[in-house]
This record gives structure tokens, C-alpha cells and sequence, in this order.
């Protein structure tokens, strides 16, 4: 049976499971986590340990019709003001929790668009931060860029704020897939903000591309990879499209008959996964890319890569604490999600307390099988002693766990007295088999397409 036969008998063409970025996933959320649980994790963190932080800015001047993140659009900075009022309140209010000492190895700023701040409020949020935990030695601070909303003056800014790495949206660079996504972005202006942060000394830059946008094929996704290895990314994040339009309703401005079939968006990545091994980037799990230099190619190579909300990460913290509306922390203890609307959210900051809305609080299983989930996702390999080693008490549930799977998968795995290893011509199926292991049901509300 050819092997494309054996991916779609397996439903890697029609089968709808999440992208594991956590276990469990965001649907399983409830409202037994809240803001008091927050405060008590927060404190709980070790004086003098590392932690990463996650900004949240909603704001864009123009809303994407593909895009399924929490945004809303703004003519005027005068929204934005206000919600970084409250985001420098909820700063306060963590510096006020925090345990002394405390550092960030890693920072992001995400959204929205993070560059749509004026020089001067980068500077305050910068400063806001560094009063409650400065950035450590060492330290990665990345930035979502949107190549029409940056300019030298706000280079300048994120570089004096102490900016490492910036990560670029490109999407797609053929014209016609651009205005059917409504994201109109001419590759000179990409390439300017390319060349502008590099004059600025950040030289880390990352790419994030789509695969299955409408009217893709393989020919523009050729033509759109090989336009954005001349700006030389050192990382590169080549996502699916996920249509969910009951879920995103601007994705309804995109008309469904021009989407690709399962099969096609298979070939989809498959042709941006060759141009961009040709050119020497290593794969980095299901969907990511980098040179042989980065940071994140190390750690795949040396065992060492982590997945989170922002997809793949070098990162050893234990602690990811989000903060705006809608960001999610991580802690041992579980997940603490903030409101996702920002009236909500504003709301909950305004009278003092921490804007968690919802969460889940870790059980010793969700622990193993996240661990487990985790392993497939970053290196399509799970093995017995590290999983052992870290659950010692559940080391006959381990190896049944993994024998399940491979009498499930078949061939697509291989099971030795080592741990169970995904083929390297079945790696798409990796979400597939992470939702093998994946103990809670599905969410009503769908889940993107497995490929």
C-alpha cells in the first residue's frame, strides 16, 4: 500500500485533533482555577529562579481575515493606552506576588501587533517590567512584527528595551492568496523591516509562513519559500492554516472552496519542507525550521526542545506567566488563563486582583501523559528512561501505554526496549498519536484539520 494510502487510512485527512501546545488542551479549561489560585502559585515560585513572561497586546490596524488570535482592530493608539494602563497594573500587581530575586530567561511579546506601540510606550512597558523582574543574563526577548507597522524610532525602542529576536509574519507573499486572506504585504516591505532590524543589531530574526491558505499551490508556495530564504530567517514556523471560521468569523470572508484539499495541503508542506532542507534548515518538530546555528536547532538536537503556547522553545523555566487579556501561565501546579476579553479583563485588574478566568490544576496522570504528548511532538520519540525516570511509580503504565499505541499504529511506529519511535515517513501523523495518548475527549468546538 503506498504510503499516502496508509496516512489517510490512520485519518491524517480527515481527522480534526488539536496542536498540543498544552496537555490538557485549552477546551478543558474550567473555572476552578481563578485568580486566587494565581496569586497562590505566583508565590510559590523559588526566590532567585528564572521564569519566562508572556506579553499579550490584542491591538491591530487591520484585522487578517485568516487569523483566529484574540485581536480587534484600532484606527487610534487611544484603546491601546488604556490597556497598557491596566497591563503595567497587572505588572505591578505580579511584582507585588513575585518572590525576590526572580529573573526572565525568556520574554515575548505577542497579539495583535506589538509594534503598533509608539516608541514612548514601549519604553514605559519596558521599564514597567524591569522594575518587577529584569531580564537575565543571557536572557531571549522576542517581538511579533507586522513589516507595514514598524519603523526606525520603534526599532530603536525595542532595541534599548533589550530585544534579541524578532519574529516577522510573512504568511504568504503571492498576490492573489494575500487579498483572499486579507493581509496585503508586498515582499519590499518585508524585506525593509528585515533589513531595518538587522541594522539595529537584532540579528535573531524568525519567519512565519502558512501552508493551505486559499488558492495556494505548490508552485506559489515554492515561489513564496524561495522569496523569504533571501532574507536569510535563522528560524522559521511553517504553520496550517486551521479554517475555523465557527470559531473566527472573519475566516468566513475567506470562501471555502478556494482552500486546498487534506491531500494537497500535504503537499503543501511537503514542498516547503524540501526547499527548506535544501537550503540547510534543520526540521524542528512538526512545524518549525531553523539553521544549524540557532538556538532551537541545539536543543533538538541535543534533547533539550520544549513546546508551549508559542510552538517551540529552548526555554528550561518551569514558570510561563502570561499577562493581558486572554494569556495563559503555566506553572507545575497547572494552567491559569486570563479573561479573554479585555473589558473583563480590565475589570478584574481595576479592582486589584489577578484576571484569571479559568485554568486546570495538574493531576499526577495529566503530568505523565503531557510529558508523554510532549516527547512525540518535540522529537517523535518516546523514551522509556526519561519518562521512567521523571514517574517512577508508573513505570508499568508507561510501557503499556507505549505498547497500546504501537499495536494501534502499526508499522507508522517502532517499539523497542528503548521507547517507541514515530518513522520518520509517518512523522505527519505525530498529532494523530499524540491524541492516542490524550486522555480527556475531544472538544465539541473542533479542532483543526490533523495536517
Amino acid at each position: 500500500m503506498h504510503m499516502t494510502s496508509k496516512l489517510a487510512k490512520l485519518g491524517l485527512f480527515d481527522a480534526k485533533v488539536p496542536r498540543y501546545t498544552s496537555y490538557p488542551t485549552a477546551p478543558q479549561f474550567n473555572a476552578d482555577v481563578g485568580g486566587a489560585q494565581m496569586q497562590a502559585w505566583v508565590r510559590s515560585i523559588a526566590p532567585g529562579s528564572q521564569i519566562s513572561l508572556y506579553l499579550h497586546i490584542p491591538f491591530c490596524r487591520h484585522l487578517c481575515w485568516f487569523c483566529a488570535c484574540r485581536t480587534q482592530g484600532t484606527q487610534s493608539l487611544s484603546p491601546v493606552a488604556g490597556y497598557l494602563e491596566r497591563l503595567r497594573t497587572e505588572i505591578a500587581l505580579l511584582g507585588q506576588n513575585l518572590p525576590h530575586g526572580v529573573t526572565l530567561s525568556r520574554m515575548h511579546w505577542g497579539g495583535g501587533t506589538p509594534t503598533l506601540l509608539s516608541p514612548d510606550m514601549i519604553d514605559e512597558l519596558a521599564a514597567a517590567i524591569t522594575a518587577v523582574a529584569p531580564l537575565a543574563e543571557g536572557a531571549e526577548f522576542s517581538v511579533e512584527v507586522d513589516p507595514k507597522e514598524i519603523d526606525s524610532a520603534r526599532v530603536a525602542a525595542l532595541a534599548r528595551a533589550g530585544m534579541t529576536r524578532a519574529s516577522i509574519g510573512v504568511q504568504d507573499f503571492d498576490p492573489e492568496v494575500q487579498t483572499t486572506i486579507g493581509r496585503l504585504q508586498g515582499f519590499d516591505v518585508t524585506r525593509d523591516a528585515a533589513q531595518l532590524l538587522r541594522s539595529a543589531q537584532i540579528t535573531s530574526l524568525n519567519a512565519d509562513i502558512l501552508f493551505g491558505l486559499p488558492h495556494q499551490d505548490t508552485a506559489r508556495i515554492a515561489t513564496s519559500v524561495q522569496k523569504l530564504l533571501t532574507l536569510n530567517p535563522d528560524r522559521i514556523a511553517l504553520y496550517g492554516y486551521a479554517h475555523v471560521p465557527w470559531m473566527a468569523r472573519r475566516q468566513s470572508m475567506i470562501p471555502t472552496e478556494s482552500l486546498p484539499t487534506p491531500e494537497r495541503r500535504l503537499k503543501l508542506f511537503e514542498t516547503a519542507k524540501q526547499l527548506f532542507e535544501w537550503d540547510g534548515y534543520q526540521q524542528i518538530g512538526i512545524d518549525h525550521f531553523a539553521a544549524p546555528h540557532d538556538s532551537l536547532a541545539i536543543a533538538a538536537r541535543t534533547g533539550y526542545l520544549r513546546r508551549n503556547f508559542q510552538g517551540y522553545t529552548d526555554d528550561p523555566a518551569d514558570v510561563l506567566i502570561g499577562l493581558g487579556a486572554s494569556a495563559i501561565s503555566r506553572f507545575p501546579q497547572g494552567y491559569a488563563q486570563n479573561a479573554a476579553a479585555t473589558s473583563d479583563y480590565a475589570k478584574s485588574i481595576d479592582a486589584g486582583r489577578f484576571a484569571v478566568s479559568r485554568g486546570h490544576a495538574f493531576s499526577a496522570e495529566d503530568q505523565l501523559r503531557a510529558r508523554i504528548i510532549e516527547a512525540i511532538m518535540c522529537d517523535f520519540y518516546v523514551s522509556y528512561d526519561d519518562v521512567i525516570a521523571r514517574f517512577p511509580q508508573a513505570s508499568g503504565q508507561i510501557r503499556q501505554l507505549l505498547q497500546n499505541a504501537s499495536e494501534r499504529f502499526g508499522e507508522m511506529v517502532q517499539l523497542t526496549e528503548d521507547g517507541l519511535r514515530i518513522r520518520q515517513e509517518a512523522q505527519a501523523l505525530a498529532r494523530i498519536i499524540a491524541r492516542h495518548f490524550d486522555a480527556y475527549a475531544l472538544s465539541g468546538a473542533g479542532h483543526a484539520t490533523a495536517i
